[in-house]
């Protein structure tokens, strides 16, 4: 039975959206990164299998669930399913959107240039990377133009990503980001919830 997209909370009511990996202590990260001010994760990750991940992604949907913030899996829409998340987040190159919604998902996709801007029409977009990261090898950096496009023409809720941490997130907050999201940022640092803290902070 598909779901009513009217259960997903809305992106625009999200400000600080945490990338994370499935790993060990992903329960344990979450909850800082909430603490934080977090009010939004995505779960990605391309090495677990299949069977491990659908136990990561339901463990993160039991704890997301008692912390009231939206569940989003990147790329595998089946195990989206399986789990009762909020959200699929697709890249330009994956399933199309309408596709995704068939299943009574709701649906991010990425975005890496002004015609993909304009022409979303997912429930939110991602616009980046807007620095070089590594968890997108080879991909070029968009640059702060890009975000003040989209703070000027975006249809949607729009989420700042792409390198993104306590040392830049003013210049793209200036550039007219109001949402934006990290991997690195709080995924690597020793106190997850101050990360959180202070990103969010910078977000006024």
């Amino acid at each position: 039975m598909t779901r009513s997209l009217s259960r997903a909370p809305s992106p625009a009511d999200s400000r600080l959206y945490l990338i994370a990996p499935a790993r060990d202590d992903l329960v344990e990260l979450v909850e800082a990164a909430v603490r934080g001010g977090v009010d939004i994760v995505q779960v990605r990750d391309s090495e677990l299998a299949d069977r491990a991940l659908l136990e990561r992604l339901s463990e993160a949907r039991e704890v997301t669930r008692q912390l009231g913030v939206p569940l989003v899996v990147n790329d595998r829409l089946d195990l989206a399913v399986l789990c009762d998340a909020d959200f699929v987040h697709v890249g330009q190159d994956d399933l199309a959107v309408e596709s995704v919604r068939r299943f009574g998902l709701s649906v991010g996709l990425s975005t890496h240039a002004s015609e993909e801007i304009r022409a979303a029409y997912a429930d939110y977009i991602g616009v980046g990377p807007v620095y070089a990261t590594p968890t997108k090898p080879g991909r070029q950096p968009v640059g702060l133009d890009l975000v003040g496009y989209a703070a000027a023409h975006a249809r949607q809720p729009w989420f700042a990503i792409g390198g993104i941490d306590g040392s830049n997130i003013h210049e793209v907050v200036a550039a007219g980001a109001r949402r934006v999201a990290v991997v690195r940022a709080i995924c690597g640092a020793p106190d997850p919830e101050r990360a959180a803290a202070e990103l969010r902070g910078a977000l006024g």
